[in-house]
Formats: C-alpha cells, structure tokens, sequence
C-alpha cells in the first residue's frame, strides 16, 4: 500500500483550512453588508418620514414673510423662538394639554376596568349566546361613529351631562369592542391549566383574573393603553360637539383656534403642534418596547 507524502498531507491541510477562513470571511463580509444595506434603507426612509416634522419645526421659528416666501427656505435667516412663548400667551394651551391629560387618564382607566373583565367573560368563562353576543359585539365596530353621535347628545343633553367630561369618558367604562377582542384572542392563548390550578387552590373566578391572567396580559395591556393615548389626545369631534366652554377644550380643539376665517397663524400654529405633540413622543420613547412586542405577540387563533 502506497503511503501518503508527509508534505504533501501537510500542503492539503494548509488549502483546506485557507479555503475555510476565505470561505468564512466572504459570509461575514456578505453578512456585514446585508446588514450595512438594511440599515442604510432603514435610516434612509427614516428620514423621508422625518421629513414633514422637520418642515414643522423650521416652520415654527420663522416670521410670516419668510413662510410665504418663494422659493422656500429650510432653515429660517434669524429663529424666532418667541414663536413659542406667543403661542403659548396668546391662548391657554397648558390648559388645554391639561384638559386633554384629564380625559387621557379617565378614559384609560375606564378602559383598564372594563376591558379585561368582558374579555375574561368571553375567552374563558361559558354562558348562554356566548358566541352570538360575542358577533354582536364585533359588529358595534362596523358602525361609523358619527351616526351615534345624534342619539348620543341627545341622550347626555337629556340627562344634563353636556358640558362636561361625563359623555367623553364614561363609554369606556362600558368596553371597547376592538380592545375586547384584542384581549380576547390573548387571553386564548394562555394554557388552561394555569386556571385549573388555581382553582384547585382554591382560587375564584377573579383571584384567577386579577393575580393570574392580568399579569400575564402585560404586552396587550401596553397596546391597549398607547392607542387609547393617542386616540383621545388627538380626538377632535366629539369634545367639539359636547363642550361648549372654552376652558373645558381639550389640546386638539385648541390649536383651531390659530385657524381664522380667511388665514393661519403658521407659525404659531406649528409651535403649539411641536409642543402638543410631545407627550405623544414620550410616551412611545418608553413603551415602543412593550408595544412592539405586544402588537407581535397577539394571537389571532380563533
């Protein structure tokens, strides 16, 4: 039997490990350039999107023949920072952002009460025309909401309630339909067996709610209490037709009022948005984690 040359072995080795290391470093420079690639794209349409709050800003510190101006500029020949502090004298829009952080707070804690108790009701416990009410429920959303509001103030104007916060928060003491079935089908994805032991425990129906469930329902909790941020603070026709007084106004309803009838005060108009929608930033700085993973995590399993 022929026998292998030492050297040459020692040469195949050699070619062998050296095409390895290439072949090793042509992934990592193909894995480090689909990387660079995906982020440039990412930071890229970042900046499209960046665009219109950037045009706000700049907009915000120039004078009105500057706005006007042709062709426009994008940085403003002197900012004026007093933009702000006019806009802020001229009408009450820390009020306003007060009012707005009042009707924020009821609705979401309406909404933390009733909420999980009817999702609760629907994904786990069993009563007579579940499915059917279930169906009904859903339908209420495939009504537009603006053919409620007749009825509605008529119903609050009857009762005295117009006027006041009453007829803005008290809904979500009653359960919001898409929030219902959001949690419902989260709620279905949590195995049974944590109920059952509970009950052989000798946990009730809400001990199993409250100590078990809720805490488990974190990242839909999280959706839930951002959407119902931004759909209130950005709410503009309903506090228009059931408040009248103008210390009641909410954010939203306030920076109409640098609109007149025939022009806009765009500058001061654009600094009181910048600053009305700074909480809205914030708010998604801190729960962009949680509500990422919450909108991911959602079962949809029937």
């Amino acid at each position: 039997m022929s026998q292998t040359n030492p050297l040459v072995a020692s040469d195949m080795r050699e070619t062998s490990v050296r095409r390895s290391t290439s072949l090793i470093k042509r992934h990592q420079v193909k894995k480090w350039a689909g990387y660079l690639a995906a982020y440039a794209l990412m930071t890229t349409i970042a900046i499209v999107f960046m665009i219109p709050l950037l045009w706000m800003f700049s907009t915000s510190l120039k004078s009105r023949p500057e706005i006007f101006a042709w062709p426009p500029t994008w940085l403003p020949e002197q900012p004026l920072w007093s933009n702000y502090a006019e806009a802020f004298s001229k009408y009450p829009l820390g009020r306003f952002m007060l009012n707005s952080f009042i009707l924020v707070l009821g609705t979401t804690i309406g909404e933390l009460i009733s909420v999980p108790i009817i999702a609760y009701g629907f994904a786990r416990l069993n009563f007579p025309l579940k499915r059917t009410l279930f169906i009904l429920m859903l339908s209420t959303m495939m009504i537009p909401g603006q053919i409620k509001l007749i009825p509605l103030f008529s119903i609050y104007s009857q009762l005295g309630l117009t006027n006041t916060y009453v007829p803005l928060i008290l809904p979500s003491f009653f359960g919001n339909a898409f929030f219902v079935f959001l949690m419902v089908q989260y709620i279905r994805t949590i195995p049974r067996d944590l109920d059952e032991a509970a009950r052989i425990d000798g946990a009730g129906t809400w001990t199993i709610l409250y100590r078990i469930i809720l805490p488990l329902c974190k990242p839909v909790l999280a959706v839930m209490i951002v959407f119902t941020f931004l759909w209130v603070w950005n709410d503009f026709l309903q506090p228009l037709i059931y408040l009248s007084d103008f210390n009641s106004y909410p954010i939203s309803v306030g920076l109409a009022f640098f609109q007149g009838r025939y022009s806009v005060e765009w500058n001061m108009f654009m600094a009181a948005t910048l600053v009305s929608i700074i909480p809205v930033l914030i708010l998604y700085f801190f729960a962009q984690r949680h509500l990422i993973g919450g909108i991911a995590s959602l079962g949809l399993k029937g």
